[in-house]
């Protein structure tokens, strides 16, 4: 990404979603700063300043203070700190058999760019993508608690199937899920089959093999894009049965990217996952 306002928001948005994927409620963060002094202008770092800034501000969250080097590579994140309800925390070990599975914002950001590093996107597909990194996880959070999710994670750099991986272990079931009912960016799924896949996402794809069981109708690029690292992606939800539709219903009253069911949660081998098409 190479407008620096867009990189600062990107990366808040992406800090803040910890707090918000363990059903947190921010307070205030700090700035963590690398940024090549002698080789940049001020004005870039500026920028990306400033872009960070204007996104903690939309979460309702003072940036306090931080900390910064002189580095040949510009860094920047946020390190936030955040607060639980009377409810506790989110954890992403909870999941039980009947749960249905909730995406909250469409995958394929990590392929998408690849893609503009290559100049392969206009601008309007860059403004698309970048709207989905730089949303913010606030609404789905304060849905998943309202409906009463039972666990949650954000996806991130281990893709879908890698933090799906993370419930299904860490709660003890496995999971069922049809790539068809996964919400995909659009274009992500052509760029996949021609080759335009980041490094992370193949290491993810690869390791995603020794605990996926794949539909054999299901095509290579579709299974790449579901293991696709992801950079402030949505929040994946364990929720009862009997509260899907309570959540659903919020998701959209809260303007989520995404509120899609992908699939369930089920009493079978801890930590497999089925992918059917």
């Amino acid at each position: 990404m190479d407008d620096p306002y867009q990189f600062g928001q990107v990366a808040a948005a992406n800090a803040l979603s910890d707090i918000y994927a363990m059903g947190g409620r921010p307070l205030f963060a700090l700035n963590i700063v690398g940024f090549p002094t002698k080789d940049l202008p001020h004005e870039v770092l500026f920028q990306i300043l400033k872009g960070g800034s204007d996104k903690a501000s939309e979460a309702g969250i003072p940036i306090v203070g931080g900390h910064s080097i002189d580095d040949r590579e510009p860094k920047y994140g946020l390190v936030v700190t955040g607060i639980l309800g009377a409810a506790g925390a989110l954890a992403n070990s909870a999941a039980c058999p009947g749960d249905r599975i909730v995406l909250t914002k469409p995958i394929g950001s990590g392929i998408l760019s690849t893609a503009i590093k290559r100049g392969l996107l206009d601008e309007a597909e860059i403004e698309r993508v970048t709207a989905v990194m730089t949303h913010l996880n606030r609404g789905a959070s304060e849905a998943a608690l309202e409906a009463g999710v039972r666990a949650a994670t954000d996806v991130t750099g281990f893709g879908l199937l890698g933090h799906l991986r993370e419930m299904v272990a860490g709660s003890g079931v496995s999971a069922r899920i049809k790539a068809s009912a996964v919400p995909i960016l659009p274009r992500v799924l052509d760029l996949a089959a021609e080759g335009v896949v980041p490094g992370g996402s193949d290491r993810n794809f690869s390791a995603v093999q020794a605990f996926v069981d794949w539909d054999p109708a299901l095509d290579l690029a579709l299974r790449k894009v579901l293991a696709d690292a992801q950079t402030s992606g949505g929040l994946l939800l364990a929720v009862p049965a009997d509260r899907l539709q309570t959540l659903l219903q919020a998701l959209r009253e809260n303007k989520t990217l995404a509120a899609q069911v992908i699939g369930e949660f089920e009493a079978g081998e801890a930590g497999r996952i089925q992918v059917t098409p």
